[in-house]
């Protein structure tokens, strides 16, 4: 899928740090809407990216995309996880244009986040929110520093006794908030600072593992699939429609629109989408706080995967949260994932999921 061109441009001196968001008791209490929301914020573009020419020898280890020539240097470091909020005040979001990878997972009241992986870009992504308990045993096979707005001091425990690097919201030049909208709805993250934060921590800089079989489908596998429905709750019903290129996200009815790195608005695509179907069981904590939603994606489940317009069913499993899933197709046999820009939907169990 291409990509948009970064310009560099400096951090506006006049973005505002406000508190975090989360900690100690109820979880991310959300505050009076703005009656206005800004659809562009006021975030700064990231650093320039190199044009990409594709080459097979050096696909990216998340997406299986090929890194632009003489530049797969940019592979040899650590993937940086930032958790983006995806409440109605929130949209349209910044940066997931510039992500290898994004889960999307249920939440409170039935809303979901994502979880934006950068390998090979960097940007300003956000709004940045709060961490969940689920989100370890999503990072810790690609070994991700992980980025968030805070979070409760037991979730917390849980990120960090996971062995997942972690960086909070620290303030300017990590994370910053916009005027342009009513927090805590207004948090950035830049991705470029993370890095450098994460080194004078000592976090570890390794480059990820490749995590799925990246390999084009032959003309002839799969069903036709150019309308998909996700149905994550009640409350919340992705849809995503094949327009020849790639799959358009539709929310409850409405484009998901994203704000790109030159300040338009478009709507987000994505080149492939593997929805894995998983445990949902509630969190409890040992002590004080607030219980939490969260995902089991230890053990195995049902894995569907869209692509080119066609669908294809199998399986997942992964016997600890160390290991990376393991995808399979009806005979048993690896699923390949074709290269491109992908989002994983972790949908629960019992959930509604059709095509068409």
């Amino acid at each position: 899928m291409p990509r948009a061109p970064l310009r560099a441009v400096a951090l506006a001196t006049a973005l505002v740090l406000a508190a975090s968001a989360c900690g100690g008791g109820e979880a991310d209490p959300e505050p009076s809407p703005s009656p206005t929301v800004a659809a562009s914020p006021e975030v700064p573009p990231p650093s320039p990216s190199p044009t990409e020419t594709p080459d097979p020898a050096t696909p990216r280890p998340l997406n299986g995309v090929g890194v632009p020539e003489g530049e797969d240097d940019m592979l040899e470091r650590r993937v940086v996880a930032v958790k983006i909020d995806n409440h109605e005040l929130a949209r349209p979001q910044t940066g997931i244009d510039h992500a290898d990878a994004v889960y999307e997972l249920v939440v409170e009241a039935g809303l979901t986040r994502f979880i934006a992986l950068f390998h090979a870009e960097d940007t300003v992504a956000g709004p940045m929110r709060s961490g969940r308990p689920s989100d370890p045993a999503l990072l810790k096979p690609i070994g991700a520093t992980f980025t968030i707005s805070g979070a409760q001091g037991w979730v917390i425990d849980i990120i960090q006794n996971a062995g997942v690097p972690l960086i909070g919201d620290i303030g300017p030049p990590v994370s910053f908030r916009s005027r342009n909208r009513p927090a805590p709805h207004n948090l950035y993250a830049d991705t470029t600072e993370i890095r450098a934060e994460a080194d004078r921590r000592g976090y570890p800089d390794d480059a990820p593992p490749t995590w799925f079989t990246f390999v084009p489908w032959p003309d002839d596998l799969g069903q036709p699939a150019e309308d998909v429905s996700i149905g994550f709750s009640r409350s919340t019903t992705i849809a995503w429609s094949w327009d020849g290129e790639a799959y358009a996200r539709s929310q409850n009815g409405q484009e998901h629109g994203l704000v790109t790195s030159d300040g338009d608005t478009r709507q987000i695509t994505a080149d492939t989408l593997l929805v894995l179907e998983t445990g949902l069981y509630t969190a409890q904590p040992p002590g004080s706080g607030t219980a939490v939603p969260a995902v089991d994606s230890v053990g195995s489940g049902r894995a569907t995967v869209f692509s080119g317009g066609r669908v294809v069913e199998g399986t997942w499993e992964r016997a600890t949260a160390e290991e990376p899933f393991q995808l399979r197709d009806a005979d048993g046999e690896v699923l390949p994932l074709p290269p491109g820009f992908l989002w994983i939907s972790l949908l629960p169990s019992g959930r509604a999921i059709s095509w068409s």
